[in-house]
């Protein structure tokens, strides 16, 4: 990716450095100023704990460098960025006792938190083609599912991801604002271009088919993998194989719904008046909080490998720390 995009970021937001934005209150009393902060950390220091000990375990376990752990290492890493996204800067805000956020930090935080959905997004989908070879096509997935073509999949999701999400940024930095109150809990671009008074069109055009593309195509292929696996697992005379084969879809297909659902309804209500401003700043702090807790517990019960895996790590460095 070049860059000369990252520079005329940096030096846009450099040159508005003065500007001083107000996110929406808290709506905190005093008594509950403490309690929050003390949540919110721990949240977080849950949050990196469990993601990061996915992302290690995967790491050095030689027997999880398959496809299906390659693939979901990307998981953490975009629920830790999506984390580290909000949390430090809200806990800030408690400690502060101040909304106020700089514009540069803003729009950071902004490309952070739409380049951790997308990443999800894609990750998600990619692991459903990975089960859809695996369980429909098996004598064919190691030609398949090959190093070189898993190498390509993921270089794919971050290079579409990050191109899509810093073209939707740099799009907003050709304007200059002319208001200071972001209207949710957090920046993300939806946010940032109701402080424009310039026409946006082009850039409410992008928007819609970025959400077409990344929500309804990944909508598209979840749908007709898992329409596939389900008929391999109807059709298949083997109890066991199915049992495990609809387990392992069954969670995976829970974590992307409450994604789609969670970041689908954020997305439209910015653009319907009528939708309640709580719903909506509820719906979307949900999407930062709950799969970055989620998709580590779920994919480390729920996986048996994975989880023995984990429990290997763990007793082995206890171990070496006694």
């Amino acid at each position: 990716i070049p860059t000369k995009p990252f520079k005329t970021v940096i030096m846009f937001a450099n040159s508005s450095s003065d500007y001083f934005l107000s996110l929406t209150t808290l709506g905190l009393s005093t008594t509950q100023v403490y309690p929050a902060f003390v949540f919110g950390t721990l949240t977080y220091l849950f949050i990196v704990f469990c993601n990061l000990l996915l992302i290690v375990t995967i790491a050095v376990s030689r027997k999880l460098h398959k496809p299906m752990f390659i693939l979901l290492f990307s998981l953490p890493v975009s629920d830790i960025m999506g984390a580290t996204a909000f949390f430090p800067q809200f806990l800030l805000s408690i400690v502060l006792k101040t909304r106020l956020v700089s514009y540069p930090a803003c729009v950071v935080q902004a490309f952070l938190v739409h380049l951790y959905g997308s990443a999800n997004l894609l990750t998600l989908t990619a692991m459903a083609y990975d089960r859809f070879v695996a369980i429909c096509i098996p004598l064919r997935y190691n030609s398949i599912m090959n190093s070189h073509r898993l190498i390509t999949m993921v270089f794919l999701i971050w290079f579409v991801d990050l191109s899509m999400i810093l073209t939707l940024l740099l799009l907003f930095t050709r304007f200059k604002i002319c208001r200071k109150n972001i209207v949710d809990l957090y920046c993300n671009n939806p946010s940032l271009v109701k402080l424009v008074c310039e026409d946006t069109s082009v850039n409410n055009l992008y928007g819609i088919v970025l959400t077409l593309a990344f929500q309804g195509g990944t909508l598209l292929i979840i749908l007709y993998t898992y329409a596939q696996i389900l008929r391999t697992c109807i059709m298949t005379n083997q109890a066991d194989a199915r049992r495990k084969a609809i387990q392992t879809c069954g969670t995976h297909l829970v974590v992307f719904l409450f994604l789609q659902i969670n970041t689908v309804f954020t997305l439209i209500s910015h653009r319907l008046q009528s939708v309640s401003p709580f719903l909506r700043r509820t719906f979307g702090v949900s999407v930062l909080i709950f799969p970055p807790i989620l998709n580590p517990i779920i994919y480390g019960l729920k996986t048996n490998e994975l989880k023995q895996n984990i429990i290997i790590f763990l007793k082995r460095n206890v171990g070496l720390t006694k």
